[in-house]
């Protein structure tokens, strides 16, 4: 069921360590529902961010004002550790609050893991922002079917093309706008200040956050280890469920309860 809690509508599911998961651009907490058998265990924690799906909208947006977001839900939910799973956009706002508040984060799993915005996406992300405000979400939304899924997924995974869709489709078109904006202008955090755990998962066909991009940030995060999903694209967490989970369940079942 999903509350607003400290200002951002959750799902909160289960007992155990909490996990905090943190969707990127598009997406929402139903992001991360086909994870939900990977985290039985574990208090599963599911925003969405500020300006995205469920959510009210901000004046102004930005990494910052979206680590704050977190560590107000966090606070208000009692929880002190947490892992954080990040997507896309998510997986920048989560290495941001290792490096900022290495005390909440017991690990990273990065998937779709972007170090920051290249200079060309930076600017096809304020254009997109423009696009949604003048025309809505329907071209979007192809247009991000066309691009960031794999060719395999749009060709057997009807299903995974559905999810995808309706998820860009459903976002309000001014939130997204500025949920682009925000990720336009973001920064590379602080690397040298994640102490925690971390695992970065990308697609062989991410052509957003690419497989050399995985390999750089784990070069930059002492520990880190890149893994590289074959036949996938941006939306890891839909298009490879069952991979996704299986490192999941290695990555916290490795690591100590406490």
């Amino acid at each position: 069921m999903t509350t607003i809690v400290a200002g951002l509508a959750v799902e909160v599911a289960g007992d155990g360590t909490p996990v905090i998961c943190v969707h990127g651009l598009g997406g929402t907490s139903n992001s991360f529902t086909p994870q939900l058998p990977a985290l039985a265990t574990m208090r599963v924690i599911r925003p969405d961010l500020p300006c995205a799906g469920r959510s009210a909208n901000t004046e102004r947006l930005s990494i910052t004002v979206m680590v704050a977001a977190l560590i107000r839900l966090a606070d208000a939910l009692g929880v002190k550790r947490a892992h954080f799973i990040g997507h896309s956009l998510g997986t920048l706002i989560c290495q941001h609050l290792a490096a900022e508040r290495g005390e909440l984060v017991r690990s990273l799993a990065l998937i779709g893991g972007l170090l920051e915005p290249t200079t060309p996406a930076r600017s096809a992300l304020r254009q997109r922002a423009g696009i949604a405000r003048a025309d809505g979400m329907a071209g979007i939304a192809d247009q991000i079917v066309g691009g960031a899924l794999a060719a395999e997924t749009r060709a057997r995974n009807p299903a995974a093309v559905a999810f995808v869709r309706e998820s860009v489709m459903r976002q309000c078109p001014e939130g997204y706008a500025r949920s682009c904006e925000a990720l336009s202008e973001a920064q590379a955090a602080n690397h040298q200040r994640i102490r925690c755990p971390v695992i970065i998962i990308n697609g062989e066909e991410d052509a957003v956050a690419p497989p050399s991009m995985a390999r750089a940030l784990a070069e930059r995060i002492a520990g880190a280890r890149a893994i590289v999903l074959p036949r996938c694209g941006h939306w890891a967490t839909i298009e490879r469920v069952d991979e996704v989970n299986i490192e999941l369940r290695r990555f916290f079942g490795g690591q100590p309860r406490t």
